[in-house]
């Protein structure tokens, strides 16, 4: 029997990609996302059910997993994906910033998580898969939400992988480093009106791409590969970076020591 996977923010980058291979490679794909209208370039067959779900909203969680489960019987891995990001001057953030920064990129995956268990713990088997990034290992200036919102969700993937492991459920992680989706272009800057940023603001960016614009990136499709590999590798492995500048800057952080690592990150 074929396998069947949820992916939640399928509508684009790494979730489309996703979608699109696991399609590809025979399995059952239950591809959702906050408006199921969007145009996944994914065919009407039978074994696809496009179906709306918002992380943030648990009644919708629920019927997406309800839904899914009816038409093909389980689900045999779990993709969170959707997130975004919240990028700037923490002291500038409001609360309701700070607040959807969380609900999406760890209370959301988490929610996902808790509807889906309850079927992965009946059949005594399942791959939970949560999209990182290098971000979650390494944090940088002006990235203190976004950072941190995914250090708790490696935190989180790490104790749950633990917990699950007895019940032959097995939890990994996608660490991407900058990747040619649409993340970049929906990402949410904090407005700023506290001067004292100001020039550090307006130079972060070109400083912190200098470091590895020599670096090869990863493609949405390889990063796809990846998940899709971790998926089917079976193996007993946490983390899967994916890039040569992810690969850098983890480097950077566990192979050297912390006063290293810190001034080469303020250089």
């Amino acid at each position: 029997m074929a396998k069947t996977v949820l992916v939640t923010g399928a509508s684009s980058g790494f979730g489309k990609e996703t979608a699109k291979l696991f399609h590809m490679k025979g399995w059952n794909v239950i591809a959702t996302m906050r408006s199921s209208g969007k145009d996944m370039e994914l065919p009407q067959q039978d074994n696809i059910l496009v179906f709306p779900l918002d992380v943030t909203d648990k009644e919708s969680i629920t019927n997406a997993v309800e839904k899914g489960v009816g038409k093909f019987g389980t689900i045999d891995v779990l993709v969170n994906n959707a997130g975004y990001g919240l990028m700037g001057v923490f002291e500038a953030a409001t609360e309701a910033q700070i607040q959807r920064q969380y609900d999406v990129n760890v209370f959301g995956a988490m929610r996902v998580t808790k509807a889906v268990l309850p079927f992965m713990r009946k059949n005594r088997s399942g791959i939970i898969i949560n999209i990182s990034s290098f971000g979650g290992v390494t944090a940088g200036q002006f990235a203190s939400l976004y950072n941190s919102s995914k250090f708790a969700l490696e935190g989180f993937s790490e104790a749950l992988s633990h917990e699950l492991a007895f019940l032959n459920i097995a939890v990994k992680v996608i660490e991407p480093g900058s990747v040619a989706t649409n993340f970049r272009s929906g990402m949410e800057m904090i407005k700023n009106e506290i001067e004292d940023y100001n020039a550090e603001l307006a130079t972060f960016i070109p400083r912190y791409t200098r470091r590895t614009e020599h670096l090869r990136k990863a493609t949405p499709e390889e990063v796809a590969e990846t998940i899709y590999h971790a998926a089917t590798d079976s193996v007993l492995k946490l983390r899967y970076a994916v890039g040569d500048d992810a690969r850098f800057y983890i480097d950077l952080k566990t192979k050297n020591s912390e006063e290293y690592y810190l001034k080469a990150m303020r250089d």
